[in-house]
């Protein structure tokens, strides 16, 4: 599947996220020995209005950039580097790397959406799609508050959920924590869901919700060319490739590994591999106060990292289902940590131990 070309003008913008040092870059994975990241890392977020980001900055390098270009369906952090500069995300359809998957345009960095809003799909909409009758879009609406910190920056911003009328289905209020120490980086997304204007139903549905693509080398070894259809039916292929460097392997907190973690229940699950010798985990925490929880894991070996709560019925198989409402002017709050961890100290962590700290 080939995704469309972005405007050049978007792809200027987007790409100035990823050049903000060469040390950060998407193709850099070089490091030096001055790369030591000192404990409780200052967090410096650093907005800029024309380029429609916010830079991440944690311990004087990049970390993350929240994304809000017109040329998106919604923003996005993208991309997230670990301590040592490595980026865990994929850079196509942005920054393509030789090497990585061209399937699914629509994952990108780490996003929040849902494929059943009113009947409307926003996970599958991306540049790929001409007619968008069938498909919301999510607007960045306003940056309310930016601090800086010694111990964690904060991002709050405000979006609007939007059909291809432009009109509003759910105001999303939403806070960024961001915090550094040692070879761990961590995000704390924390978005709260209102329906302004009458009831909004996210009827269950495979395709959500927090989503996180993966750099190539964190996914599963590719054994087989696959074929995923989304809720709409449309078909992706997905081939056999390289296994050169790829390392990947999903746990949870339920004990299923690999591929036996997608459609299952969990109130973590952790992504490990190495990129250029550098030993990786990225562990996503659910919230026990988070509606569906503990969340099914839609998690895919090809890159495809997402907690969801809410398709119960496609994710279990028919067992179980949850067909999720907010009445007008009721709200929903949807919190997780995802942890960016480094070398092999920190990355066999107990996530247990994580999530307790988290839930509390």
């Amino acid at each position: 599947m080939k995704s469309k070309l972005l405007s050049g003008l978007a792809v200027a913008i987007l790409m100035a996220g990823t050049a903000c040092s060469n040390t950060n870059s998407e193709e850099s994975t070089d490091k030096t020995e001055d790369q030591t990241v000192t404990e409780n890392a200052k967090v410096e977020l650093v907005h800029d209005e024309q380029a429609q980001k916010v830079d991440v900055i944690i311990a004087g390098k990049l970390f993350t950039t929240y994304m809000y270009a017109d040329s998106l369906e919604k923003p996005v952090l993208y991309p997230i580097h670990t301590a040592n500069g490595n980026a865990i995300t994929r850079g196509w359809p942005i920054a393509p790397r030789p090497g990585e998957r061209v399937d699914h345009p629509h994952h990108l960095g780490l996003w929040f959406n849902y494929g059943d809003v009113n009947g409307l799909d926003f996970w599958n909409n991306s540049s790929d799609i001409e007619d968008k009758t069938n498909y919301g879009h999510i607007v960045h609406r306003a940056v309310n508050s930016i601090q800086n910190g010694e111990n964690e920056g904060r991002l709050e911003v405000s979006l609007d959920w939007m059909n291809s009328k432009n009109e509003v289905l759910l105001t999303e209020n939403t806070t960024f924590i961001f915090t550094g120490k040692d070879d761990q980086r961590t995000i704390d997304r924390i978005a709260t869901l209102t329906a302004p204007n009458g009831e909004v139903k996210l009827t269950d549905n495979k395709e959500g919700m927090l989503g996180l693509r993966t750099a190539r080398q964190l996914e599963h070894p590719s054994e087989k060319p696959e074929i995923f259809t989304d809720a709409s039916g449309k078909t992706t292929d997905v081939p056999t490739m390289n296994n050169e460097g790829v390392t990947g392997m999903y746990l949870s907190s339920n004990g299923k590994q690999g591929n036996d973690v997608w459609g299952t229940r969990g109130e973590w699950t952790s992504l490990s591999g190495e990129i250029a010798g550098e030993k990786i985990s990225v562990i996503i925490l659910d919230k026990p106060s988070n509606p569906g929880y503990p969340t099914y894991w839609h998690a895919r070996g090809y890159g495809l990292f997402a907690a969801n709560p809410l398709g119960q019925k496609a994710l279990s198989d028919g067992k179980e289902e949850l067909n999720f409402k907010l009445a007008q002017g009721e709200s929903a709050t949807f919190s997780y940590r995802i942890l960016v961890n480094s070398n092999d100290q920190v990355a066999a962590d107990n996530p247990d131990r994580a999530f307790k700290a988290w839930a509390k």
